[in-house]
């Protein structure tokens, strides 16, 4: 009998710690290629999925702000399916917290039927922007409304990264280019697209797109912007006002309505970027375009001749014009003509607000690196043409116009042989003699 107590008692004791270290296991989790995202719930190709969705979408964040991955706060994930007792959860809800250990960021995600894949990027790309904006600034008390990123930031960074989206995004900006469909800067940033139907949001996600890409052409613009972010925690109730202190001559698109309506309506064509030539062409003809003079008859002038004179209040507005110009050309520009282009711009302006400290070297140094540009240009463009005309196995068919017409002049004139011309060819021949 004791034996089969002592035998009963263990067996007890055993299930006791059995069941103890059952109810202590960690829940079953996946973490993601670059350890930033801890996913649990669901089962494993599922979390296998969102943290590859996770990366993916964290490696478009930094493509455009052009940043190392430094990220110092992990992204909790939790996914849920939906529970028939509990319907009013939320699909999507982003906990942030301070803790003794830190920051806390958990994603609590439910994973219905209709679940889609860009919903859920939005939401990963609103936790990593919130990591982004609190990393330099741990120290958050607790009970402190947390700041989050802007929705045209959101929608514009979505837009930039999605490749399927571009033609239906640049037919989008297309249509809004009718002046009472494009809505005023100011309050195009406080819209919310939340409260829009589906084709409204898919305009404003087309004009977020263009304000993106006009901020990133701006000189160290990746970097502007991730200052811009950074100082999220301290923003204002101004979101413009907070955008214009990183990005001065977007305060030009706010003064005149009509060049933040022309960047929309260029943005249609953003996607076919300006070959070279045609992007030296275009701007040479801005640099000769006529600036008004101190009587108010314009002539053909260079930025050079503003160095020396003050400028006048009528040459002042023409040199914003010329600067309204330079900047929306370099939304289209070459790549390699895009420096060019908005050096050009800051030099305008500087000009036009009457600071003329050390523009005559940068004007004299860009001049400078603007013909080198060109001169390398045309020594490639010419290399790459003798390549193709004796190395190349395969022709690009640049030249099959030109060749045409050249061998059709090499060929024998073909002379008609009816009564008349012979006739005719007869009398010439005369006459030659």
């Amino acid at each position: 009998m004791k034996l089969i107590a002592r035998l009963n008692f263990g067996t007890l004791l055993l299930l006791a710690l059995m069941s103890g270290s059952l109810l202590g296991a960690p829940l079953p989790r996946s973490v993601s290629a670059s350890r930033q995202f801890i996913v649990f719930g669901a089962d494993v190709p599922l979390r296998g999925a969102l943290a590859d969705l996770a990366e993916r979408t964290k490696a478009n964040l930094l493509a455009v702000l052009q940043k190392r991955d430094d990220w110092k706060t992990p992204i909790v994930i939790h996914l849920q399916f939906p529970q028939a007792n509990v319907p009013e959860t939320p699909v999507a809800e982003l906990h942030f917290s301070q803790t003794g250990a830190g920051l806390k960021l958990q994603l609590d995600l439910v994973i219905g039927a209709d679940v889609n894949a860009p919903s859920i990027q939005r939401e990963l790309l609103r936790a990593l922007l919130l990591e982004l904006i609190y990393r330099n600034h741990p120290d958050v008390a607790s009970g402190t409304f947390y700041a989050q990123a802007p929705d045209w930031l959101l929608e514009g960074i979505l837009g930039k990264g999605s490749a399927a989206e571009k033609e239906t995004l640049m037919d989008s900006i297309a249509s809004s280019a009718d002046p009472d469909k494009v809505m005023p800067l100011p309050d195009f940033l406080r819209q919310n697209p939340e409260q829009l139907d589906s084709p409204a949001r898919l305009l404003y996600r087309a004009h977020a797109t263009a304000l993106l890409q006009l901020l990133l052409n701006e000189p160290s613009g990746p970097s502007r912007l991730a200052a811009y972010i950074d100082h999220l925690s301290q923003a204002s109730n101004d979101p413009l006002a907070d955008l214009t202190s990183r990005f001065p001559s977007l305060a030009l698109a706010t003064d005149d309505v009509a060049i933040w309506k022309s960047v929309i309506a260029r943005s249609s064509s953003a996607y076919r970027v300006l070959t070279f030539i045609e992007t030296n062409r275009r701007l040479d003809e801005l640099l000769r375009a006529p600036i008004a003079g101190s009587t108010g008859s314009a002539k053909a002038v260079g930025l050079e001749n503003f160095l020396k004179t003050k400028v006048s209040a009528v040459q002042a507005t023409s040199l914003r014009h010329l600067s309204q110009d330079l900047l929306l050309l370099s939304t289209l520009a070459h790549p390699v003509m895009r420096p060019v282009v908005v050096e050009y711009q800051q030099i305008t302006l500087c000009l036009a607000s009457g600071k003329r400290t050390g523009v005559e070297r940068r004007l004299a140094r860009l001049k400078s690196t603007q013909k080198d540009i060109v001169a390398r240009m045309n020594e490639i463009d010419d290399y790459m043409n003798w390549f193709e005309a004796t190395q190349a196995k395969t022709s690009s068919g640049a030249f099959t116009d030109y060749l045409k017409a050249a061998g059709q002049a090499d060929e024998p004139e073909k002379r008609r042989r009816d009564a008349l011309s012979v006739y005719l060819d007869a009398v010439e021949a005369q006459f030659q003699n």
